[in-house]
């Protein structure tokens, strides 16, 4: 895969997670595909699997963040999403900024790895 060709899916994947169009998310994962999240609450961990990935970011969708693109990186095998995420509920606020790591393989997404700002911030709101 080419530089460019990274950042396509890069794009690809922020524009369906803000469209909330999961069935184009599955489509760039490959099935084996991980998506690892520092912290401890309803959202850390490992979610291994197409299926668990797509349904990690509905959950994610599911506290109406807003998904601030801020900058796409790209290298020859990874291409990173650099986002600032915003979402208010119950008196809670969520402001982080935060590195996505998408590890592509054949034009298909094998592994995310998120590392955020804010981990004490993400797990009081993620609860």
């Amino acid at each position: 895969m080419s530089y460019e060709s990274n950042r396509t899916v890069a794009k690809q994947f922020h524009a369906a997670l803000l469209e909330r169009n999961w069935p184009e998310i599955r489509a760039l994962l490959s099935d084996e595909a991980e998506w690892i999240l520092p912290g401890n609450n309803t959202i850390s961990g490992s979610a291994k699997g197409a299926e668990a990935v797509v349904q990690r970011a509905q959950k994610i969708a599911g506290y109406k963040l807003k998904f601030e693109l801020l900058h796409i990186l790209s290298g020859p095998n990874d291409a990173a999403l650099h986002l600032h995420n915003t979402a208010e509920r119950d008196g809670l606020k969520l402001d982080e900024y935060l590195a996505t790591i998408l590890r592509i393989e054949q034009g298909k997404i094998v592994f995310i790895e998120t590392f955020l700002s804010d981990v004490p911030g993400m797990n009081a709101f993620f609860i």
